[in-house]
This record gives C-alpha cells, structure tokens and sequence, in this order.
C-alpha cells in the first residue's frame, strides 16, 4: 500500500472509514467521532488507489455493475442496472423486529436457512466498553442474525470481518452501505480469496453516514453523560405511529431508559447534515448500485404512514431475484412490482443531494477533486445554493460545538446553537407559499 495515497485521501475529508485497507486494529477514532485507519500494514490484494471506494483511480460505481450485473434487464441514471424492484415487506416476524419492512434480515436469514452461505458479515450491537456501540460481525446461524436487525447510524469498519472470511472457508453475505459495498466489490476485484468466498452482496440505501457523537449529543439532550448508556434504538418501532416519525431510546446501565423523537432533538433533522462524514458529500450512490440486492425506506404515501415498516427492494443477479420470487409464492414475502420511477420517487432528496448538490460541491471544492459521475455543475439558484452551503457549515460545525460543549460542561451551548442553526436551515430548504414566494423572490438565479 502507498501509504502517502491513504494519507492524501483522508487529510482531504474523502475518508469514510469503511476499513478495507486497513488490517484488523488500525482503525482509530478522529477528535470528529469518524473511523480513521492508521499505520502502514496493508492486507492481502492490490494497492490503496484500487481498493478505496472514493479513490479516483478506482473503478465506479458504473464500470463495477457492468461488470458485475452485465445481464441485468434494467437500467437506469438514478438506480443503477437491474433485474426488478418491489415495494412490500417480509413476513410478520421479521417485520415487527426490522427498522422497516424487515427486508434485509428475511433475505439473509434465507441464505442462511437454504445452505447458500455460511455466514453473514452485518452490523451488530457490541459491548459500549469495548469503545463502540455497534460493530461488524459474522452470524452463521439465524438466532444471531435476528438479534443484530435493525438500523446503525454509527460509524463501523469492515477490516476484522474481511479478515475472518479469509481465514474462515466458506461462502459468505456482506450487508452495508452503498460505500462499503462499493469497497468490498473493490477488494474481491483485487483479492481471488474474497472474490470466491463473498458470494452474496446486501446493500442498504443511504442519506450519509453519521458520527459517533451524534450518541453523545442525543444523550445529553436526554439528560445522560455518555458513559452512563449501554445501549441504543436510533429507531424505536411503534406501529401506531407512521414509519418516519423516528424515536431514538437509550438504555442506561442502571437499567433505566430515556426515549426522544427525532423532531423534538436540536439536531434530529437526518437532511440537515448534522455530524456528517465529510466524504459523504462526496459520494454519488444512494441505493447501493453494486450490491447484488439493496433494500430501502418507502419514504412515499401511503407506505410511509404505515408504523409497521415498508422497504424497497432492487434486486440485481437471477439467483436472489429467484428467491424472492419462491417468497412470495410460499406467503413469506408480500411484494409488489415497480419501477425506476418509483423507487428514485422515494429517495428524491438524497439523489437531489448527491447529483445537483454534489455537482455544485465539485465546481467550488478547491484542492484535490475526486473524479464522480456527476460533472461540476456551478449554475443553481441562489437558494439551492444557500440550502447546500448551510449543509456544509453544520456538518463541519457540529462536531466542533459539541466539542465545546464538552470542555465547558454545558450541554445548552451546543443544543442552542444547533436549533438556531436549525432553524435558519429549515426556513431556507423547506419554506413554501408566502415565505417560500418571498425568499424566492430575495435569492434569485445567479452564477456560483
């Protein structure tokens, strides 16, 4: 590994950590709450520029599905190629125990249960002592794939599992984010090992990945000292309630819980930026485009209202499109057939974000700038504009004033600081009618 490239893509915030050219214990927290790796030791396979997933000289997302689905029936800007996609959800058991639908966890259980792998590489709660709340972890029965279900905004690392599948023989699923797929479609390019024994990709649509002191803020927004919680829920399920109004709880080592929902806490808007991974604003993939199957959120009426959870699913090779099918047929699976349209519709703002934003994020970086699929775009109104500089500013703010808030022991100079900046974000992304009319009016078109 060239250590100097590693060095130039991290110190250019394009680091997401996902731990795929680092050796198992060289993953370290930055002062940000962000995974980092550290030292020289590289594992098995090619060089960093090949195997980081927001390295330029890598290949993109296009030339890895094309590679990867080149059979596929679809394809399409927004979502990639693929055979079909569906909106619906598993059966009630899996459904009642997901974040959403209950997709993800019926799919890899039925690896499991059919004798396809032998292990599944997912995102697991883990001993708070250990210095992380949750952690990448290989299930090879379904009792314990059933216990690690549900959503992780919080930064996980894939070296130690990578690890493990090649010490370990057998076939095995890798489920994550459309980054960390990306990173494990790279290294099986590079690796034969991984690339015979990773014989199922699972990926997760994403809005960004978030910091580890988003716990800490969410805790002492709560009341708690981080040290006092020993475990988390970013997404409390309550079927009387509709799916995006998102409840976190926090259960504290006495035994005691603490529960808020996401709209109450200074910075409980997903779409506002707050702890960010700068690489993030980076990154043009929201649906996991490399991932063999990947699973979302129906953010569209009437699934979205439903509190008992509906996913989309984009399926992309014949062999899990058959085993979706012979869920369906057996009652398992309650699935209906869509299209590009639809599923693009259910995740509007992370693709306006990722193609208009990111090509506005491209034409004013100064330094270093990534080659995407997206080209600089510079030309957007004024308040889109604003609407992305203000992204900016709280993701790279956040951290900072949680910090000191720390150092001053008050908890009230961060929150107060993130409503106000909450405030003046929501006015400018989601104002409409008069004060819509009017700020249009005040910040027309013009040149970046």
């Amino acid at each position: 590994m060239s250590s100097p490239e590693r060095a130039q893509i991290v110190a250019a915030g394009l680091c997401i950590g996902c731990g795929a050219c680092a050796v198992p214990g060289a993953m370290t927290w930055d002062r940000n709450g962000h995974l980092k790796p550290r030292g020289d030791a590289a594992p098995p396979g090619a060089g960093f520029a090949r195997i980081c997933p927001f390295s330029s000289a890598a290949e993109n997302e296009d030339a890895l599905a094309a590679r990867l689905f080149a059979g596929a029936a679809e394809r399409d800007r927004r979502i990639g190629r693929f055979e079909a996609a569906y909106v619906g959800h598993a059966e009630p058991a899996f459904r009642a125990a997901g974040s959403s639908g209950g997709m993800v966890s019926w799919v890899a259980a039925a690896l499991l249960e059919q004798g396809l792998v032998d292990g599944v590489a997912h995102v697991a709660p883990t001993d708070p002592e250990s210095g992380r709340f949750f952690a990448y972890r290989i299930s090879r029965d379904v009792a314990q794939l059933r216990r690690g279900a549900k959503s992780r905004y919080y930064p996980v690392e894939l070296s130690e599992v990578l690890a493990e599948i090649r010490q370990v023989p057998g076939r095995y699923a890798v489920a994550g984010v459309p980054c960390f797929i990306k990173a494990v479609q790279l290294r099986r390019a590079a690796d034969p090992l991984l690339a015979d024994r990773i014989s199922f990709t699972l990926g997760l649509f994403c809005g960004h990945a978030k910091s580890a002191l988003l716990v800490e803020s969410f805790a002492a927004q709560l009341g708690v000292g981080i040290g006092e919680v020993a475990a988390l829920d970013y997404r409390r399920k309550d079927e009387s309630r509709p799916a995006n109004w998102y409840r976190t709880e926090l259960v504290l080592k006495d035994g005691t819980k603490r529960a808020q929902d996401w709209w109450h806490l200074a910075d409980g808007d997903w779409g506002a930026g707050f702890f960010q991974n700068p690489a993030c604003d980076f990154c043009d993939d929201v649906v996991s485009e490399t991932a063999d199957i990947s699973f979302g959120d129906a953010w569209l009426e009437p699934y979205a209202s439903d509190g008992r959870g509906t996913n989309v699913v984009i399926v992309r090779t014949p062999a899990l499109h058959d085993l979706l099918r012979a869920g369906m047929a057996g009652g398992q699976l309650q699935l209906a057939p869509v299209d590009a349209d639809f599923v693009a519709a259910t995740q509007a703002a992370g693709l306006r974000h990722r193609r208009e934003g990111l090509g506005w994020r491209l034409a004013r970086r100064r330094g270093p700038r990534p080659v995407k699929r997206v080209a600089p775009q510079g030309r957007l109104p004024l308040r889109r504009r604003l609407v992305y500089r203000m992204r900016q500013a709280i993701m790279r703010w956040s951290p900072r004033m949680l910090r000191l808030a720390r150092a001053e022991a008050r908890p009230d100079v961060y929150a107060g600081w993130a409503r106000t900046m909450l405030g003046l974000y929501r006015a400018l992304a989601y104002s409409t009618g008069t004060m819509g009319r009017l700020l249009d009016r005040l910040l027309p078109n013009s040149k970046a």
